[in-house]
Formats: structure tokens, sequence, C-alpha cells
């Protein structure tokens, strides 16, 4: 793990204990969904907002986790070549053969280490997927291009190969909102994407968030999972919840804002 004593912690009882409060503190019942967005930052900021939106759906056997590339490294598109991931929970095996069914059906795809080496976007939301369902299999994929073309291609290659199986897995979008603004600037930028997520709508939400400066760091992945969701059969994204790093610090000058967002 990158980010084990940084984003969260490092031992695997007080990791453990975190997660499960969060989620205790949630009062929702899980129902199956198409696919989520969760966000990345430090769980003192972000993690009750993850909890939301992950109490709100069942976890099935496979998940396909989509995430941004933060440091610039790797593929296009790359998928995690490595048989496990390790938290301090435990070990999650990767699933290489959904992967390579996704590498088969989206030629941009390629399995290589360097995008996942010191990615933090996608290792955060695992130990919330252990500590609800501990026999979980992932597909992580780093999104490093805003090509809009090449992520349609990604969003079909995820439904064609998602639909194909059963139970179908869940798609995770790991993204935060917008970063370094005033809370209320970014209140209504993020409204302007939040309304392209809940329609279901990847040519939209890659058009206002790239027209209007917006800086949410997962857009790429977004669009890609809002094209498979939609070819799925989605109909709609719940905004279930919204906030931002000035509700932890008391300072609203400057935030990082957080939203979950569950599609059915």
């Amino acid at each position: 793990p990158v980010v084990a004593g940084k984003f969260y912690p490092m031992h695997d009882v007080e990791l453990g204990r975190l997660v499960g409060t969060l989620y205790q503190a949630v009062d929702v019942s899980p129902r199956p969904a198409f696919g989520v967005l969760a966000p990345h930052a430090g769980y003192v900021y972000s993690g009750a907002c993850a909890a939301r939106a992950l109490a709100d759906v069942d976890i099935p056997p496979q998940v396909v986790l989509l995430g941004p590339n933060h440091t610039g490294h790797g593929a296009r598109l790359s998928a995690a070549p490595e048989d496990l991931w390790r938290t301090p929970l435990g070990n999650v095996p990767v699933d290489a053969e959904l992967l390579g069914e996704l590498e088969a059906a989206c030629p941009g795809l390629r399995r290589e280490p360097a995008a996942h080496r010191f990615e933090h976007s996608l290792e955060v939301e695992v130990p919330f997927l252990q500590v609800r369902r501990p026999d979980v299999t992932i597909a992580p994929i780093v999104v490093g291009t805003h090509d809009l073309d090449e992520l349609l291609g990604l969003g079909r290659a995820l439904a064609e190969v998602c639909e194909a199986r059963t139970p179908r897995p869940l798609l995770l979008v790991s993204s935060d909102m917008t970063h370094y603004e005033p809370a209320t600037r970014a209140a209504e930028k993020d409204r302007l994407a939040l309304e392209r997520l809940e329609a279901v709508d990847p040519e939209g939400l890659h058009r206002v968030v790239l027209s209007r400066g917006i800086s949410m760091c997962g857009v790429a992945p977004a669009v890609a999972a809002l094209e498979a969701l939609r070819r799925m059969g989605a109909r709609r994204g719940e905004v279930v919840c919204y906030t931002n790093s000035g509700a932890v610090t008391g300072d609203d000058r400057e935030v990082v804002a957080y939203a979950g967002v569950v599609f059915r």
C-alpha cells in the first residue's frame, strides 16, 4: 500500500475499526446498483462520504475500480498487472481474467505497473470493500487520458464485459470534486458536474468539466463509467452525499469537495 499511515491507518485493527465506525454511522440498507462514485481523500476528510455511498449498494464478488492518474506515469489506460493488492486488512485478489477480457474488448487498455505504483485513488477505496465483502476481487484501472473517443471506447468495453457476467461486476469510480476553491464557488461548479452524473450523460460531463474549468480529478474515469452505465441500463445517478474539507478544518476559503453518487 502506498498511502497507508497517511490517508488511512496503517494498522489492521485501527483501520478495521475506523471503516466499521464510518459504516455504522450510515442508516441505509444496501440495494443492487450498477455503479457508484466515491471520493478518495484522507479518511478524516472524505471517509464518511465514501462510506455513505458504498453503504447504499450491494457489493458483488467482483468490482471494477476506475480512477484518475495523478502521477502522469504509465499508459493512457492502465490495468493493474499484479496478482493481488495488499492493505493492512489483508490481500485482495486482482481478477486477471476480467482484466484480460477488458483488454481484448478495449485495445488501448494495457496491463502495466507504472500508472499504479504511486497512485492512491484506487487504493483508498479497497478497505471499504474489504470490510463489506472480505472475499471481493478487484479489477483496477487507472485512466490517464481525457480523449473522449478513448473514454467512450473504454465504456463500451466495460459494458460488454460486465453485462456478460453473472452477477454483474460493480463499477466503482474514484473521484474528488472541485479542488482548492472557496466552498460556495466549488458547490456552484460541482452542481453542473453532478447534474450530468445524475443524468448518466458522459458527453455532457466531459463537456461541462472541461469548458467550465471544474477541477474534478476523476472526470476521465467517470466519463468512461457513465458510458458503460448508460449501456447497461442505468437510468439515474443519485447524489447521496456532498461535502468538502472545510467541514473538518473549519476553513471554507479553499476547500476540496467530495461527492457520493449511486447509479441504478
